[in-house]
């Protein structure tokens, strides 16, 4: 059965993981959420992921952060343009999410990149997320 959004499908299963306080999620793989999962890397909302090959797609290991006394880094995330409804914005209209303090995930012509980046480099793109 092949699935509609596997962007969100990602990040429903990070967002659960987080909620239930597990130490990893496995993910099915593709390029797109592999560079995604980098984007959340960096920022510091996890602490590290891991690719397994294998003879079709693949899948991501992603270990989550927990900070003191269990509490997740990721206190939300949200799946902004879809399928059905994308969102693209140009440099000066990508969104700050709860004034600097959560991040937006981009994909633009340059890459999957985080807001502040993009407007750095001067590009729009389609808003993949948001998360804080």
């Amino acid at each position: 059965m092949s699935m509609t959004d596997p962007v969100a499908d990602m990040l429903t299963r990070i967002r659960n993981a987080s909620s239930a306080k597990h130490e990893k999620v496995l993910i099915p793989g593709s390029r797109i959420k592999t560079r995604i999962a980098e984007v959340l890397k960096s920022e510091g909302f996890i602490k590290d992921f891991v690719l397994h090959k294998d003879d079709k797609q693949g899948s991501i290991t992603v270990i989550l952060r927990y900070g003191e006394g269990r509490e997740p880094a990721i206190t939300g995330i949200k799946r902004e343009s879809k399928p059905g409804l994308r969102r693209y914005r140009p440099n000066r209209d990508i969104p700050q999410v709860l004034g600097g303090l959560g991040i937006s995930i981009l994909s633009t012509s340059q890459g999957v990149m985080v807001d502040r980046e993009a407007r750095a480099k001067g590009v729009g793109g389609e808003v993949l997320c948001t998360v804080w």
